[in-house]
């Protein structure tokens, strides 16, 4: 069976010097063969320590923990591709095929909260890739790591696009019962055909909304969002996505503007041509609306939500949407109860 991607694109890494290209050898059309399937590859990831810290001001956390690197989700858009450069991968089909494995999270994690130099706070899952992209099903870790956090009481964001997070639902009912955990799911549109274009290996809209039905029935708070809203694509299912979120139990909502840094702007302009090309004019012309002429905007501040009139309007109709469906309630974690190993609680 074939395996579908959000590209097979072998884009170059910008951090090698050396590139190669098709061409033709004269071998005629009998060389121009359909390549074989590209089967995922399960790496060790060798990285000494687990917490990552953020720089940017944009997002609402300090720390993150990302159990893999690369996901095989095949989001085209996905902002997190070019960190795979870093590995001397390229942020196209490597980014979705080679995907380096932390089966050590867990212990890591241990000897970070033993650290006398620990805070206890709010750590995001997912900042960067999916803590229950496909390979979790097989590996565990995520589920591992939260045991962990559950054993020393530290509160933990989650954000995920996969309704796999519903198998751990003894764990977080559990944290949920200390304010200790919170999970966004992010929905980015009700089609399931759309879904499955700009998605290929996430859960459908229908069981993302069963899971927040689910944890939110379990006690677990829960959230959407829509990440990211993509101009003159899914900008007008902002009120049912929320409408809907609201009716299975979320008590929050967030969004974010697509962009399109380095090497995400050819995957995504190739992408968008042979997926929908019908809307493709459109979203390139409101993209350019919310990023100054550009297809991609760096700067902090503005990267996240757009500028000018149509980012605006965006803004606003969030902020309407959000106050109908009762989506700004405010879901507090808290840190308090934290312990480290030998220590007592009332808790237990």
């Amino acid at each position: 069976m074939s395996i579908s991607r959000g590209t097979h694109l072998q884009i170059q890494n910008r951090f090698e010097n050396r590139s190669t290209e098709a061409f033709d050898d004269g071998w005629g059309e009998e060389s121009l063969i359909e390549l074989p399937v590209v089967q995922t590859e399960f790496l060790v990831d060798h990285s000494k320590s687990l917490l990552s810290k953020n720089e940017s001001p944009d997002v609402g956390f300090t720390y993150s923990i990302n159990v893999y690197r690369g996901c095989e989700h095949g989001c085209t858009y996905c902002y997190a591709r070019p960190t795979h450069e870093y590995l001397g991968f390229n942020a196209g089909i490597d980014f979705e095929t080679k995907i380096m494995v932390k089966h050590d999270a867990p212990e890591l994690l241990r000897k970070a909260f033993d650290a006398r130099s620990w805070k206890p706070q709010v750590i995001a899952m997912s900042g960067n890739t999916d803590c229950y992209q496909p390979a979790e099903r097989q590996f565990k870790i995520t589920r591992r790591v939260l045991e962990v956090m559950l054993e020393y009481r530290n509160p933990v964001g989650i954000i995920t696009k996969n309704a796999l997070v519903m198998r751990d639902i003894d764990i977080l009912s559990e944290m949920a019962k200390l304010n200790l955990v919170a999970v966004f799911h992010t929905i980015n549109s009700l089609d399931k055909e759309l879904t499955r274009k700009m998605e290929p290996h996430t859960a459908t809209p229908a069981r993302k909304l069963l899971s927040i039905e689910r944890l939110t029935n379990a006690g677990v708070p829960c959230g959407v969002m829509i990440g990211p809203i993509i101009p003159g694509l899914n900008d007008h299912e902002i009120f049912p996505i929320l409408k809907a979120a609201s009716e299975h139990g979320a008590k929050s909502a967030g969004y974010n503007m697509l962009r399109l840094p380095y090497a995400v702007k050819p995957i995504f302009m190739d992408w968008l041509g042979r997926a929908v090309p019908l809307e493709a004019k459109k979203v390139k012309t409101r993209l350019e609306m919310v990023r100054d002429g550009k297809l991609s905007d760096p700067r902090f501040g503005s990267r996240m939500r757009g500028e000018g009139g149509y980012a605006d309007f965006v803004a606003k109709t969030f902020a309407v949407a959000k106050k109908r469906y009762n989506l700004n309630q405010k879901i507090d974690l808290t840190s308090e109860h934290f312990r480290r190993a030998g220590e007592l609680s009332l808790f237990g």
